[in-house]
């Protein structure tokens, strides 16, 4: 017991060493890391991981769907005869797709956040490993944008998914009765 408690010191004092080199070399990027640590679910060694696998410039990515296939965290495309299949994600770097889906399974437990929200609409239709890749995505589209537009992350909150659907809904249902010949006014309800 005692060689076993005396490799775990060891172990300790070494990861200690290596987080102090970390530390050290990740000082000159500390804005970036303040900017990634905003995003729910995204923690200190995350935001290194993330750091030390993207880079903290972002002009090599033309856009985030090309950091989101770079990193293989965009949906498959397996479609033939205008049917769509069942796919994989694609191959891409695994450590900054570990990273961010063990991200992602952190932010879907929240209560109130953007996030959460997402993982719990996609997962009602898709199931479980879906909807964390399909928050782990947003969650790396978001760290691009950070990074391009230096600013802080801001919730929109749970209820701002449910809204952007009321509205996508009345408007879809407007044009079906726009298309069938009828003028449409809306009224709110007393």
């Amino acid at each position: 017991m005692s060689q076993l408690l005396a490799h775990l010191d060891y172990l300790d004092e070494a990861v200690a060493i290596v987080s102090t080199r970390i530390a050290e070399l990740l000082r000159p990027f500390a804005r970036e890391m303040e900017l990634l640590t905003t995003i729910h679910g995204i923690k200190q060694r995350t935001a290194e991981v993330l750091l030390a696998e993207m880079g903290p410039d972002m002009r090599q990515f033309p856009s985030a769907g090309h950091l989101a296939s770079w990193a293989g965290l965009c949906p498959g495309q397996n479609e033939s005869g205008g049917k769509r299949r069942v796919s994989r994600v694609r191959k891409g770097n695994r450590w900054l797709r570990a990273a961010l889906i063990t991200a992602a399974l952190s932010a879907s437990r929240g209560k109130n956040s953007a996030l959460a929200a997402r993982y719990r609409r996609i997962m009602r239709h898709r199931g479980h490993h879906k909807a964390v890749v399909a928050v782990a995505h947003t969650m790396l589209v978001t760290a691009y944008h950070l990074l391009v537009r230096k600013a802080t992350y801001q919730d929109l909150g749970a209820s701002y998914l449910d809204q952007r659907y009321a509205q996508r809904l009345t408007k879809r249902a407007v044009r079906a009765l726009e298309g069938q010949g009828y003028r449409v006014t809306l009224e709110r309800a007393a």
